[in-house]
């Protein structure tokens, strides 16, 4: 019997310890994903993430979608070369963000912001264009439209960079905040560039 006993305890302990290593190999897993990109599945799960992460999800991605509509214009309506090559990188840095923050909702449950809302909706988020600004620059042509636009882009701008970095400070999901530091970087330096067409730089 005793025997039999000894038997039993080393199994079940062998079991555990087999158990533990399973559950530790998985988890440094998923942080190394985590860190390695802004993948939408990496450690989505219901404790890699913050109220502050979704909040940032929710509110960048309308408000990045407002910066492709407006860099959207400039291939029509821009006369400076510069302010077309400017927006076109803007949509294809956008772009794909806000398809990565899409991915980080939908993974953890939450609501997706619906493109195509009226910008009067996001009135307060820091540096949203109005529906009346919106329209003044549809209208816009040539040198007239460049102005607008890289004024208009410059505060657009700001806002991001305010709300990245309060995602940078309080954020717990990794590649959100990863993302959040890449805005901050990319999109300061947008403004100085920016700036610099305006002629204050």
């Amino acid at each position: 019997m005793t025997t039999t006993r000894t038997r039993v305890v080393l199994v079940a302990l062998t079991a555990t310890a087999a158990l533990a290593l399973t559950a530790c190999g998985s988890g440094d897993g998923s942080a190394g994903s985590a860190h390695a990109s802004h993948s939408a599945a990496a450690g989505a799960t219901a404790g890699a993430h913050n109220a502050q992460d979704v909040s940032f999800a929710q509110t960048m991605i309308p408000h990045h979608q407002q910066a492709v509509e407006m860099a959207g214009l400039a291939a029509d309506r821009a006369s400076s070369a510069q302010v077309k090559d400017l927006a076109a990188r803007i949509e294809k840095a956008q772009d794909p963000e806000i398809e990565t923050m899409t991915g980080w909702l939908k993974a953890w449950g939450e609501e997706v912001p619906m493109a195509g809302m009226e910008h009067s909706g996001h009135a307060g988020m820091a540096g949203m264009m109005s529906d009346k600004d919106m329209t003044m620059l549809k209208q816009a042509e040539g040198t007239d439209f460049d102005t607008m636009f890289l004024t208009m882009m410059v505060e657009h701008h700001r806002g991001a960079v305010e709300m990245a970095g309060t995602e940078k400070a309080k954020g717990d999901y990794a590649p959100a905040t990863s993302m959040a530091a890449d805005i901050v970087t990319g999109q300061n330096a947008e403004i100085k560039e920016m700036n610099k067409l305006l002629g204050k730089g």
